[in-house]
């Protein structure tokens, strides 16, 4: 018979900078313990810098969420971030000139997962997937 996997995990947090600390730590604690000393930093790392761009460029109204969903599956962990806004713009990774204060979050996305993605939500706004590997060598 086959393992069933573990369940994804959800999170709904108000779409306010105040909830990029509050997500970061859900995620973390939501990792089984034998995950955290390898993928705790990334994970940490990934989930700060998804949800602060869906609370800075998803959310338009006082009443807006950041979703977020972490699973396990095909030899990784996934994350991810959902804003609940227009979805005028899909993410991309930008090359910020040496003296800019912004736009090198999805740069560390890339260099981090093993994979990701921005996709339109069926409902409205984007989510965006992120993969590290289980296993992996530090």
């Amino acid at each position: 018979m086959p393992d069933i996997p573990p369940l994804p995990v959800h999170w709904q947090f108000p779409a306010r900078p105040a909830s990029v600390g509050l997500a970061r730590r859900a995620v973390v604690q939501a990792l089984p313990p034998g995950l955290r000393p390898c993928l705790s930093d990334d994970v940490r790392l990934l989930t700060s810098e998804l949800v602060a761009n869906a609370v800075q460029h998803g959310s338009r109204r006082a009443d807006d969420v950041v979703e977020l969903v972490l699973w396990s599956a095909d030899g990784h962990c996934w994350l991810a971030v959902s804003d609940t806004g227009a979805g005028l713009r899909t993410p991309t990774v930008t090359r910020p000139g040496a003296d800019a204060e912004t736009g090198r979050g999805l740069l560390l996305v890339d260099r981090l997962a093993a994979a990701w993605a921005a996709r339109p939500r069926a409902v409205g706004g984007t989510s965006v997937v992120a993969g590290l590997p289980l296993h992996r060598e530090r």
